[in-house]
């Protein structure tokens, strides 16, 4: 497989899902939300669950074999935790942050995104293959979002 045509996909899956406001698909976990993106041969889908502290979790398969997986678990910081409005400016900001994501690290958003008042941090180590990161969001001085995310190309037996 192609390092290069999964990190392509990966960028494009991720521009026409949960960043773009992407249409959601009915879940195979009841409670989750789901988004999925195809192209030839490639396969995409980002599940998750929660809404102010949320775990979810990416998968690429080709040929109908999985071959890359992202976990990522977090969001708003407690004091935040009991305002809807301020969390769907939060989140929007975030699909903003997310949609800047760049073949040569295609995890998450770029390492620094601001707009509007809010600044996206994202801190990553390692590469497609092998990766870990930890993104905040700050608004007016305040650390307002937090989250983790781990990742891996997949190598099975044969």
């Amino acid at each position: 497989m192609d390092l290069k045509e999964l990190a392509k996909f990966l960028v494009e899956a991720k521009k026409n899902t949960y960043a773009a406001d992407g249409k959601e698909v009915g879940p195979e976990r009841k409670g989750f939300k789901e988004f999925e993106y195809r192209r030839g041969k490639w396969y995409y889908k980002d599940s998750y669950v929660g809404f102010f502290m949320a775990h979810g979790q990416e998968v690429v398969r080709y040929e109908e074999k999985p071959v890359w997986v992202m976990s990522y678990s977090g969001g708003m910081k407690e004091d935040f935790q009991n305002d809807i409005e301020f969390a769907k400016e939060t989140f929007s900001f975030l699909k903003k942050a997310l949609s800047k994501v760049e073949e040569s690290r295609p995890f998450r958003g770029p390492r620094l995104f601001e707009k509007n008042g809010f600044i996206y941090m994202n801190e990553y180590y390692g590469d497609i293959k092998n990766f870990r990161g930890i993104e905040l969001i700050n608004c007016k001085g305040k650390n307002v979002f937090k989250q983790n995310y781990i990742g891996v190309l997949i190598k099975g037996k044969n």
